[in-house]
């Protein structure tokens, strides 16, 4: 029997089943779907426990999770489609629930939560108006991914700022510390999707012209 043919009626296994099962169930998508997992406890603990030192600390947590994963991804080749679109998603849930969540306990300036409210309102928008317009999948820049990663410090640093912690002072300054160029980095960001989105329409509807 040539060896290069399955046998009759045997069932063929779909090529690339096994790459494509490896590419979702990453560790780095593990950690995103923990993090989102996270944000309720964390709601409970603020406004329900009104326990904002372990509030904090478990925001501190998921903000650090995100460069964890990110790092995870890199350095060990997981990344994958799915991570790229869950991982902002996650980061942007992150935002609107902890920052409601935030101005309802009164622990930050409100209007620093406000502006980035505003931000990531306007971005989600974008975003949705460009998917539905047909335009290809943009990727987070790294003046995003760095404003990101100060604000996911700067808002558990408030919290603490507000607790019982003995050094909540020092955690307040560096709120201020941290979220000054974080939302500076965020809004230049958003400044450089805009150029960014435009490509990204015009790639979208050639690519649909050539099919």
């Amino acid at each position: 029997m040539d060896p290069s043919h399955e046998p009759a009626g045997l069932p063929v296994e779909a090529p690339g089943l096994d790459v494509l099962e490896s590419r979702i169930l990453t560790v780095p998508n593990l950690i995103t779907v923990v993090r989102l997992a996270c944000l309720p406890i964390f709601v409970w603990l603020l406004l329900f426990e009104e326990n904002r030192a372990a509030a904090a600390v478990l925001l501190g947590a998921i903000g650090a999770t995100d460069w964890v994963d990110g790092y995870i991804a890199r350095r060990f080749d997981q990344t994958s489609t799915l991570g790229k679109v869950l991982d902002p998603v996650a980061d942007r849930l992150l935002f609107f629930t902890a920052l409601v969540a935030i101005l309802i306990d009164g622990c930050a300036p409100a209007w620093v939560c406000w502006a980035v409210l505003a931000r990531e309102t306007v971005i989600s928008c974008a975003t949705l108006v460009l998917a539905a317009m047909g335009a290809r999948r943009i990727d987070v820049t790294r003046a995003g991914k760095t404003g990101t990663f100060l604000l996911m410090f700067a808002f558990p640093a408030f919290v603490a700022g507000a607790s019982t912690f003995w050094w909540a002072p020092i955690a307040e300054d560096l709120a201020w510390l941290f979220v000054l160029p974080g939302l500076l980095f965020s809004y230049w960001a958003a400044a450089l999707y805009v150029p960014i989105a435009r490509r990204a329409l015009a790639e979208g509807r050639e690519a649909r012209q050539r099919v």
